[in-house]
């Protein structure tokens, strides 16, 4: 039995089956990580998002931006961006048992045992595990809320409030935990965020940083295992903390880890199973 984690997926299912190949994946038996952004942007979101579900009890998985979109968009058409491919999904007729899965998942996992984290962008530096898997539940159980869902997905869009603070309350407090989670890149060493930088380490704005390298950050003594950071490309010289978005869907590759071993593997997009 092995456990392995990847990176963002972003609807490119070949390079997935290239790496599942590659080790010899065993649903039966072995496990996966998913980092989250599991659609999107890429070829074969449908497709990706089906072959998940087919192999949905060996999957351990957080959601990301991409995917929180997804369910967005189900709610409301108007959401769809020029660029996104999820109206395949939409128009699918399994449509609604694939969101009622997705939105099933979690924000933030960690394993006890391993002492590692599963997160799609990252816990901020201010949050102890504890407080995080506390706010990522609040969120986890609104998704699960069918008379609270659609509140949510119409306010989770913005870039304000910038920094926790526990008299939150509403939709601002459940925008600024859902934005730690699935678009944090960097921040001051109080949470406050920057939303707009995109791009590698040495373009943080002034008095920002990336959420991982903060001296006083809560998580450090656990592993901690993100995405969403394409710019980085899979590489992350912080103790414990493991990057596995290396672009593929920007023409990259696709990376996956034996989180017990460290062994990496890669596919390039073009690859084929």
């Amino acid at each position: 039995m092995a456990t392995y984690a990847v990176g963002d997926l972003q609807g490119c299912l070949q390079p997935l089956q290239c790496l599942l190949e590659r080790v010899a994946f065993d649903p039966a038996k072995d496990r996966l990580w998913l980092v989250g952004d599991l659609v999107n942007r890429g070829p074969q979101s449908l497709d990706t998002l089906r072959f998940l579900y087919g192999m949905r009890d060996a999957l351990t998985c957080v959601l990301g931006n991409h995917d929180l979109h997804l369910l967005a968009a189900a709610h409301n058409i108007e959401r769809l961006k020029k660029n996104d491919t999820l109206q395949e999904i939409l128009e699918a007729p399994d449509c609604a048992e694939l969101l009622d899965w997705l939105r099933r998942q979690k924000l933030l996992h960690y394993d006890a045992e391993r002492k590692t984290a599963l997160v799609h962008a990252g816990i901020p530096p201010q949050w102890t595990l504890q407080k995080a898997l506390k706010r990522a539940a609040e969120v986890e159980q609104v998704l699960l809320d069918d008379a609270r869902l659609p509140l949510f997905l119409d306010s989770m869009y913005g870039n304000q409030p910038d920094v926790w603070d526990k008299d939150l309350s509403g939709v601002a407090r459940l925008r600024v935990i859902t934005n730690y989670f699935t678009r944090m890149r960097f921040c001051m060493a109080d949470g406050t965020l920057d939303l707009k930088s995109k791009e590698g380490i040495d373009t943080a704005p002034s008095g920002f940083a990336p959420w991982f390298s903060h001296s006083q950050r809560s998580t450090r003594g656990i592993t901690i295992i993100f995405g969403h950071w394409a710019a980085l490309e899979g590489r992350c010289s912080e103790p414990g903390v493991i990057a596995l978005d290396t672009g593929c869907v920007w023409g990259g590759a696709m990376t996956l880890i034996n989180i017990d071993t460290g062994e990496r593997h890669s596919c390039a997009c073009e690859e084929q199973p």
